[in-house]
């Protein structure tokens, strides 16, 4: 595999605060890899040193196999696009993106090809001769990275570029820009805090807390499989279970003991699951932190998303494609929470605690009112202990 950046044991301080420690990562050509992680996790200075706008104090940054060290940002085949886009309000479109081209000495009739194309890839044809405050948000942000992209980058740099866009907008922006990073193949160095856009835009996720990364992996290996509580509760929703420390474990099974005393059962998942196919190293993963856990004297908890658990009215909770594999309990429902098209059930099982089940809101939603009984229920190939 050909890797555009290389990242290698990149720490930062600023006076005693550690913003980066020891940060390693790697980029392959062509892929959208996202930075996620909460405010001031060190995720925009990684972008930054990257950039060459700030410098390390220890570690290096390869580009394409060179080193990065003293390395300006104009001399770096690197592009980026700001939070605040920074466009030029005294040129029009086709001005704003063609800059950095007129700054290059391009000849014009170049120019004039290369602006057309940019335009077709983003969408922007016939409003090269528009004023920038002329343009919706949207429009905005494609300018700014028509520029960015016009250049012909090896690495595209992103610093929260959708931050500023109202809702409904930031949600058609993100499918706009990986159908732009598809058609141009341009490698995307993406900096967000929001799990949504990462989610659904990346190839590869490095989620990011107090300056390290601590889990990457794609989007829905990170979803399914989190490796601490960190991970599972910012990625998404999640219940999460504490366990006694009592477990028995055989091949391809571990049953844990939830403190209010129900029992838990995981089955390793099999070969008729082929997005997630590394379930040797999941199960054996969940495993081992449950084990570490007791020995460390730390609370351990199974954690299982809202939109895996079922909810039923008869004892018989069925899920099909998993056969007789399940895990159902009786529970009483302690609030219901409409959310568009999905509602949030509450719910308490004595056996568990409190759980939290999400459902679409087709009809079934409406028999469960507060205080009424219910069961509730999910696959044994579910869940994991954290």
């Amino acid at each position: 595999m050909n890797y555009i950046v290389e990242v290698e044991n990149i720490s930062k301080k600023y006076g005693s605060v550690v913003a980066l420690d020891s940060v390693s990562f790697k980029i392959a050509e062509g892929e959208f890899f996202s930075l996620l992680g909460p405010s001031g996790c060190g995720k925009t200075t990684m972008l930054r040193i990257i950039g060459g706008f700030i410098d390390q104090d220890i570690g290096s940054v390869r580009i394409d196999g060179r080193d990065m060290d003293r390395i300006p940002p104009n001399n770096r085949n690197t592009s980026m696009v700001f939070q605040n886009l920074a466009l030029f309000p005294h040129m029009n479109v086709g001005e704003n993106i063609a800059y950095g081209l007129k700054k290059r000495k391009i000849h014009p009739l170049k120019i004039r090809d290369k602006l057309n194309n940019m335009l077709s890839v983003v969408n922007l044809e016939g409003l090269q001769n528009r004023r920038i405050e002329q343009l919706s948000g949207g429009q905005q942000q494609r300018v700014a990275l028509a520029r960015s992209l016009i250049i012909e980058p090896e690495l595209l740099l992103l610093d929260e570029p959708l931050a500023s866009l109202d809702k409904k907008l930031r949600v058609s922006m993100r499918f706009e820009l990986k159908e732009i990073q598809k058609r141009t193949g341009t490698t995307f160095l993406y900096v967000t805090h929001d799990q949504g856009e990462a989610l659904t835009m990346s190839d590869t996720i490095a989620v990011m807390n107090e300056g390290r990364i601590v889990q990457s992996g794609s989007a829905g290996w990170i979803y399914n499989n989190p490796e601490d509580r960190f991970v599972a509760d910012f990625i998404g929703a999640g219940n999460f279970i504490p366990l006694s420390g009592s477990y028995k474990r055989s091949d391809g099974m571990l049953e844990v003991r939830a403190k209010a005393g129900g029992s838990i059962c995981i089955i390793k998942k099999t070969g008729k699951y082929p997005a997630f196919p590394d379930y040797d190293r999941a199960f054996k993963a969940a495993s081992e932190r449950l084990e570490n856990g007791i020995k460390d004297k730390r609370d351990s908890y199974f954690f299982i998303r809202p939109e895996k658990v079922r909810v039923s009215s008869s004892p018989v909770c069925e899920i099909r494609e998993q056969g007789p594999h399940v895990n159902q309990y009786g529970a009483t429902v302690v609030s219901r929470i409409f959310e568009g098209p999905d509602t949030r059930i509450i719910l308490n099982s004595r056996e568990l605690g409190n759980i939290t089940a999400e459902l679409k809101n087709d009809a079934s939603y409406e028999n469960f009112s507060e205080n009424s009984s219910a069961f509730i229920c999910w696959s044994a190939y579910e869940g994991t202990v954290l």
